[in-house]
């Protein structure tokens, strides 16, 4: 199946035109909890939407996925974080204090942050579902990269799981297939597939929606719909979760509103915010998923006339220079569709043979939706999911002739003698063997129980690029008087010019 450059800009309008919706909807009753009973706009927009961080964000990205295309990666963002978005709250601001102290994705999701586990991540999904269309195998590769800069665990899987619904949503409309294609690139066990199972259960057993709201709030509560509230206002029936702890209800109430809206944008919209906690996010969420089902001209005209085309922006540095930012909803379509082809390459988006109705991109079938392993060799398979299990402590690195994974295994703290191991995965990135020397750079007074200098043979197998797994033990001195300390490990190839370094940041910590 091919999209049409036609459909696709309709789709990408309706994605940012239900966004823009969706969160100018929901933000007056952002942070708080109970039942509400808005059926529309509850203040003057005058043609114009509120500002947002859900899109905000996105408009940076954007600028990142034109400059380094395919290669964009968590440490990229990291440094756009730390440029471009000005806000310090919740796990944004955790995300940038780590990496402001020089720990690196995805370790700055995790360390320090009571947050990581909530919804800033997932309002983010939308740029990586429309730059890759029917591929939700790509999407959330990006969707990884860019949560991990700061949450961990279920605050990534949220994200992925909703660029997984979101770029299939260019190709399937089927409400629960698009969910079950999300679930599949998410583990079963997680918080957020637990949540989102609890809200189609209760759809599908008949519970009013005002029931199955009860139902997920009790089953994973969170915090979020009580950070505006006093806390003598605070309702009976619904018990306050783990700070932080909020992905898990707030997805199950954005499925909420999907499911229970049956196909109605509107509704939907209402029925989500009439929930509370994180409306603006959940909302604006749902209608960026029904607006990419529909298209621009499915969503009422009564919703998009009050807000009109502009984009208004809260959290992004406009004084510097470096980024240039959409201004409106046309902009930010325009530049999507121009950057498509590049982003996704000639094997998916054909440019020439489009008999000059621009260009078409060749969508997944309907099976290719769902998340799935792929074969490496006869013995071994590789998948997504396979990221998602590393979990917060392994820190990757592509050197082209060579690839490398740092696993610190924990937190990276470090005490006086306390020795700690760490493991380097190394995949050979050429089908021929190679002989790699590691080199330790270390405070004076540390020491590697390997030897400053290691070396290794990584292995080509026949049809198979090869891997080693080295451990180093690393020995502080027995007086640390810093509080940080930099490490380097250099890898190089013997008969290459490929240097590669890998810089390490321990913390001494109390």
């Amino acid at each position: 199946m091919k999209l049409t450059l036609q459909d696709y800009e309709a789709k990408l309008r309706g994605c940012w035109i239900g966004k823009n919706i969706g969160g100018t909807l929901g933000a007056p009753f952002e942070c708080k909890r109970g039942v509400f009973h808005v059926d529309f706009y509850t203040q003057e927009l005058h043609g114009e939407p509120l500002p947002n961080d859900d899109l905000d964000l996105q408009l940076v990205w954007l600028n990142v996925a034109e400059k380094y295309g395919r290669g964009v990666t968590a440490s990229i963002l990291g440094e756009y974080w730390l440029t471009f978005i000005v806000p310090n709250w919740g796990e944004y601001g955790a995300g940038k204090n780590n990496m402001r102290q020089g720990i690196v994705p995805p370790l700055s999701g995790y360390v320090n942050n009571v947050f990581r586990d909530s919804n800033g991540a997932y309002i983010r999904s939308e740029i990586w579902a429309c730059l890759a269309p029917g591929h939700p195998e790509i999407a959330v590769k990006y969707a990884y990269e860019d949560a991990i800069v700061d949450h961990s665990h279920e605050g990534v899987y949220a994200e992925v799981f909703f660029a997984a619904v979101q770029s299939a949503a260019f190709v399937e409309s089927d409400t629960f297939k698009l969910i079950d294609i999300g679930l599949s690139y998410i583990p079963e066990e997680s918080g957020v597939a637990r949540g989102i199972g609890c809200v189609v259960n209760a759809y599908r057993s008949g519970l009013t929606w005002q029931d199955a709201r009860l139902l997920i709030l009790n089953e994973l509560p969170g915090s979020f719909g009580v950070l505006g509230m006093r806390k003598e206002d605070l309702p009976s029936d619904v018990p306050v979760g783990p700070i932080g702890y909020d992905a898990p209800s707030n997805v199950g109430i954005t499925i909420l509103g999907w499911l229970y809206g049956e196909g109605d944008f509107g509704e939907s919209i209402c029925i989500a915010t009439n929930c509370g906690e994180d409306t603006d996010c959940t909302a604006a969420t749902i209608g960026s998923i029904m607006g990419i089902i529909g298209g621009v001209d499915n969503i009422p005209q009564k919703w998009k006339e009050p807000i009109g085309d502009s984009i208004k922006t809260l959290c992004i540095n406009l004084g510097d220079q470096g980024i240039k930012v959409p201004k409106s909803v046309t902009e930010l379509t325009d530049r999507i569709v121009r950057l498509a082809p590049a982003f996704l390459g000639s094997a998916i988006c054909d440019v020439v043979n489009t008999e000059g109705h621009g260009y078409t991109i060749e969508m997944n079938d309907a099976a290719a939706l769902y998340h799935k392993p792929i074969a490496i060799n006869a013995w071994t398979e590789r998948s997504f999911k396979n990221q998602l299990d590393k979990g917060p402590f392994v820190v990757p690195y592509n050197f082209v002739i060579f690839k490398c994974e740092l696993d610190y295994g924990k937190e990276p703290y470090v005490g006086a003698s306390q020795p700690i191991t760490l493991k380097l995965n190394v995949d050979n990135e050429l089908y021929m063997q190679q002989w790699i020397q590691a080199a330790w750079y270390l405070p004076d007074g540390w020491r590697v129980s390997q030897g400053r200098k290691t070396t290794f043979s990584l292995e080509h197998n026949h049809c198979n690029i090869g891997s080693k797994q080295v451990e180093f033990t690393i020995i502080p001195s027995d007086q640390l008087d810093e509080q940080r300390y930099d490490l380097v490990l250099e890898l190089s190839s013997h008969g290459r010019h490929t240097k590669g370094l890998i810089p390490i940041t321990l913390i001494h910590s109390l």
